[in-house]
């Protein structure tokens, strides 16, 4: 007997209340955001391996460690998406979007990353996020965020996760507070981890991502943005909290959230829960005002989120029910082709029916039970004669002769 396979570790099926679940995330995501104006875009799951070297930077441990890169039979490196920003903004450019500005993307889809599985982590996972692309002003970083918001709201999440906000001002300000970095952790060098001493000599705002626990606590230490923000920096930040306050959108301040590349400044956030354990983060993102030039394109400002699906589908509290089917069910060999007829006048009329391939009415009936049918459409051969049917109600038991023209307008 042959070895029964499995999935791939760190993936998963999506079955039944399972993919319930997921696809009414991104069908909630979805409707939310196309109320803020965002049209849905869908990159290749696959791309130039330069498109994520390049924007990830190569310090970070997405790139290091993570990527799923092959060389195909062409001689072309090519990537698995990590993340999906990326290809956003490479598509911007390749299909000479820059001109056509602010551009406000939707998308969701799977990604992959060779890391440890474990709850709510999977190497193919699945990504929901919003871009605003072209606007530089803190008005769209609140819309942005808003966006994310209502969508965790319309998944009845809103008690169970927190905004926490910071800012990574503006270049200057960046720069000053890099400068004092570098000299806090070259003063405690002999404490960091390996990965560490190598983003001091070219990242050192990589540091502040650390997972190991020797970092962290150097990290803890650590001097704050907020000392060295500009004034423009520091009206940014403000004008972006007095916004979120005018939407209706609940905020903490947390200082240490930071992201590492260059191209990252002003605002950056996560939405975070307590229900997931060490996985808290369920939705995250910020401006990245450098990315499109670094995929060869003007100079543009930027901001957005990503959501992973998976967390946010291990958040909610029931699955959405599955849709309750009509169940066609003849008598006999003369009901039988008519019952065909009905079957497809119902699924044409937009109405979920189906219909047992043999059986008598008793086992036919258990499965429509079975099945979970609302509703049983039986039809004999005396009811094929005059054109008519009998509609039963599963839930309550009552039933009811229609015309079968009838059919689809009573059931809808």
């Amino acid at each position: 007997m042959s070895e029964q396979l499995q999935p791939a570790r760190g993936t998963r099926d999506l079955i039944g209340e399972d993919h319930r679940r997921h696809q009414h995330v991104i069908d909630t995501a979805r409707r939310v955001a196309a109320r803020y104006g965002l049209e849905e875009w869908a990159t290749p799951i696959f791309e130039d391996t330069r498109v994520f070297a390049r924007s990830l930077g190569d310090t970070s441990d997405v790139v290091m460690k993570e990527m799923y890169s092959f060389t195909d039979r062409g001689g072309d490196s090519l990537t698995l998406r990590p993340e999906m920003t990326a290809g956003v903004c490479r598509a911007l450019v390749t299909n000479g979007l820059t001109q056509s500005l602010p551009q406000k993307v939707f998308y969701a889809g799977p990604m992959f990353r060779y890391e440890r599985p474990q709850k709510g982590r999977y190497r193919q996972f699945h990504q929901i996020g919003a871009e605003l692309l072209g606007t530089a002003e803190p008005l769209a970083d609140a819309e942005v965020i808003a966006c994310g918001w209502d969508i965790l709201r319309e998944l009845g999440l809103a008690a169970d996760v927190v905004l926490e906000l910071n800012t990574l001002g503006d270049r200057p300000s960046r720069e000053a507070w890099r400068t004092a970095l570098v000299e806090y952790f070259t003063a405690h060098r002999d404490k960091l981890s390996e990965d560490s001493l190598t983003r001091l000599e070219r990242n050192p705002l990589r540091i502040l991502d650390s997972k190991d626990d020797g970092d962290r606590r150097v990290v803890a230490g650590a001097p704050l943005i907020e000392g060295y923000l500009t004034p423009e920096a520091a009206t940014f930040y403000q004008r972006l909290k007095d916004y979120l306050t005018r939407f209706g959108v609940p905020f903490v301040d947390n200082p240490r959230i930071v992201r590492g590349l260059d191209y990252y400044g002003h605002t950056a956030f996560e939405f975070v829960t307590s229900r997931l354990g060490a996985q808290g983060t369920v939705m995250a993102g910020g401006r990245y005002d450098g990315l499109v030039a670094e995929m060869g394109g003007p100079a543009t400002p930027a901001v957005g989120w990503a959501a992973g699906v998976e967390r946010l589908s291990m958040l909610l509290t029931e699955a959405p029910p599955a849709p309750r089917p009509v169940a066609v069910v003849p008598v006999g060999e003369v009901a039988e082709a008519a019952a065909l007829d009905v079957l497809q006048a119902l699924r044409q009329g937009g109405i979920r029916a189906e219909m047992a391939y043999r059986g008598n009415l008793k086992k036919r009936m258990e499965r429509a039970n079975r099945i979970g049918a609302r509703a049983a459409v039986i039809l004999g051969e005396a009811e094929v004669a005059r054109g008519v049917a009998q509609v039963k109600d599963l839930a309550t038991g009552a039933q009811a002769e229609v015309p079968v023209a009838d059919l689809p307008a009573r059931l809808r």
